[in-house]
């Protein structure tokens, strides 16, 4: 269920940080003055800790699915890449946040230099590095499932070619960074549909 919460959250708030908060070095600091986008930016960083959050308990929730058989290099590397890439999101936030609160300085030289930095340095962050940790992580999770058989070829192929598009494509085009969210949402759903199977193999084996 968590990963059905990260997921929602976290498209929904790449879709309003990119929808308010315009990439380009041409853009300036005009949207500053369109109180829809201050508030949309707003909305975004208010929510993307809770999306930190529920991911740290899909981390979770994927390894207590995986059990004590999952392979220790790919769940060390699983663990690592997932908490760099939630640090990245709340670092997205921070640096935004004081962005977004800096630029709204009177003195407008000022401000169009704040931004510009601070503009690079978010995008940076979260396409650059926290993207590509989530290409890290997404490639342990389908090799560990796929090992062990908790997830079905599809979904496990499905997974490699995520992380590929997160790891070249997306820090180029911004929209592909949904690419991440789906993928666990279709991950998320899979464990909520097998949970039960799972759970009532032990006590078969333990009858017989």
């Amino acid at each position: 269920m968590s990963g059905i919460v990260f997921a929602v959250v976290l498209a929904a708030t790449l879709v309003l940080v990119h929808s308010a908060i315009p990439g380009g070095p041409g853009h300036g600091t005009a949207w500053l003055d369109r109180a829809g986008s201050r508030d949309a930016a707003r909305a975004a960083l208010a929510v993307l800790p809770f999306a930190g959050i529920a991911f740290l308990w899909f981390m979770g929730a994927v390894r207590s699915h995986f059990g004590e058989a999952e392979d220790k290099f790919f769940a060390t590397v699983l663990l690592g890449s997932g908490l760099l890439f939630a640090a990245a999101l709340f670092g997205l936030a921070a640096t935004a946040g004081g962005l977004l609160a800096a630029s709204g300085s009177p003195r407008a030289g000022a401000a169009l230099r704040v931004w510009e930095n601070g503009r690079d340095s978010s995008f940076t962050l979260l396409s650059s590095y926290g993207m590509r940790m989530a290409a890290v992580f997404t490639a342990c999770v389908s090799t560990i499932g796929r090992r062990l058989g908790a997830f079905p070829p599809w979904l496990a192929w499905l997974g490699y070619l995520i992380a590929v598009i997160l790891l070249f494509v997306a820090p180029s085009s911004a929209w592909f960074e949904l690419a991440f969210p789906l993928w666990v949402l279709l991950v998320s759903i899979h464990m909520l549909a097998t949970a039960g199977g799972r759970q009532r193999t032990p006590r078969a084996g333990g009858v017989s």
